[in-house]
């Protein structure tokens, strides 16, 4: 038996050269996390990168693999049945970096045998592998890896991505935010920024017009509910999850609450419904910001902040497009703004050289920060999202509370809006184009 699984796992992936399965897909703009995934690939024995399906991370890995490594895509039918009948030949064929594509199908079986082959050598960059569901709550992964592998996440394209710009908001807002007020006037109006809401930062959904998007958009979610979800997790009744994925939507950038999903869900078990959200965040679908609190106050609420994980996801589960958007009573329009600032900076935080986590502040008198960057240092930026032209100092009042709050951990705090200037709104505290998060200063 082990025999034959070895032959048909070298002819398939003889098959997969000789018919131009490898071929590089027609999108190869340059990712950010392309230099530390490298880096890492050279330090660590394994690396695992993880994120939203269709997010590019198969082109990157791809890439960052060449003519040298091995790639074994499982999303291949007959690769993953000849993976799964010889899972420690598969774990120890072919050139190093080994890189399994869509590793989770592969199962504990696959990863107890990266295991053993990664515990037997310490050498670096053995093994590259990627999966669309998070290694650490996928619940038919026991092996995690831990201590073995370093974690990295990919989400779909920045805005720095898509126009080849530099997405350089958040290090020059730790290292030197002076700068930031060095910004030309933003050439995006305010419909082209509801355009990049409602486009998202999906390869295949940037590069399709508004009633095609729609299209994928539609079969995306389907296929990551009714398919992905249900593989993962043996979820009965999956034809709910659109509807709770919709609901999430109807409350991205809000505190999630589990119980007030239940209730509109219309689902009999509390536990379902919880299971539902856990399985949507292990697909990255959506994701939750903690609260932060230094015990500023006692009145500090301590639900995390959600997000669906793409602007344009979100604007197409809630039927929105840039015309809807347009309107001044929308109530959808700051929302997904704040949504898409969130994503921009999910993103840069993802790359940086240094560790930032980002978190929210509500307490229960009402006083909000929409987004808080948190260095391991202990530095704060904060961040104030505005789908408006026009900015005062009153739209300041919270960031300008905790930088008195906090003192010297106060970096510099912006109120970014959809307006053309940028200009100081007190000592350092800045009004800034929402573009300011990608383009240079």
């Amino acid at each position: 038996m082990r025999r034959n699984a070895q032959q048909c796992f070298r002819e398939i992936r003889r098959r997969q050269v000789l018919d131009g399965d490898e071929v590089p897909s027609s999108d190869e703009r340059p990712r950010r996390l392309e230099k530390p995934l490298r880096e890492a690939l050279s330090v660590f024995r394994a690396v695992v990168v993880t994120g939203p399906r269709q997010a590019g991370k198969t082109t990157l890995v791809r890439k960052v693999v060449g003519d040298a490594g091995t790639l074994v895509r499982l999303d291949r039918q007959p690769v993953l049945q000849a993976v799964l009948a010889d899972p420690a030949a598969a774990a120890t064929q072919g050139a190093e970096p080994r890189a399994f594509d869509e590793v989770q199908r592969g199962g504990d079986a696959l990863v107890r045998a990266i295991k053993v082959v990664l515990d037997d050598n310490r050498t670096p960059g053995q093994f590259l592998l990627n999966g669309s569901a998070d290694f650490l709550t996928a619940p038919m992964l026991t092996e995690s890896l831990a201590g073995r592998a370093v974690f990295m996440e990919m989400w779909p394209f920045t805005q720095g991505e898509i126009g080849g710009h530099p997405d350089g908001f958040l290090e020059r807002a730790f290292s030197n935010p002076e700068e930031l007020l060095g910004a030309e006037l933003s050439p995006l109006s305010p419909g082209d920024y509801l355009h990049r809401v409602c486009r998202g930062g999906f390869p295949e959904a940037v590069a399709l017009p508004g009633r095609s998007r729609g299209v994928w958009f539609r079969n995306y979610v389907r296929s990551v509910t009714q398919r992905d979800i249900t593989e993962l997790t043996g979820a009965r009744r999956a034809q709910h999850l659109p509807k709770i994925l919709s609901l999430l939507a109807a409350r991205t950038a809000n505190e999630l609450v589990s119980a007030h999903i239940h209730d509109a869900s219309g689902l009999g078990s509390r536990n379902t419904t919880d299971d539902y959200l856990s399985h949507i965040q292990m697909v990255y679908l959506a994701h939750t910001l903690p609260a932060w609190s230094r015990g500023l106050t006692a009145k500090i609420t301590r639900h995390p902040k959600v997000y669906i994980a793409d602007s344009g996801l979100a604007a197409h589960l809630l039927g929105k497009d840039p015309t809807s958007l347009a309107r001044p009573t929308d109530p959808a329009r700051g929302p997904l703004m704040e949504t898409f600032v969130a994503n921009e900076l999910l993103r840069q935080a993802s790359w940086l050289d240094h560790d930032v986590r980002l978190h929210h502040f509500r307490d229960r008198d009402g006083g909000e920060i929409d987004l808080i960057a948190e260095a391991a240092d202990g530095r704060v930026v904060a961040v104030e999202v505005k789908a408006a032209q026009t900015v005062s100092t009153q739209d300041a009042r919270r960031l300008t509370w905790l930088r008195n709050k906090i003192g010297s951990d106060f970096v510099c705090g912006a109120v970014l809006h959809t307006g053309e200037r940028s200009f100081r709104l007190n000592h350092d505290v800045y009004a800034l184009p929402i573009s300011t998060l990608w383009l240079n200063p």
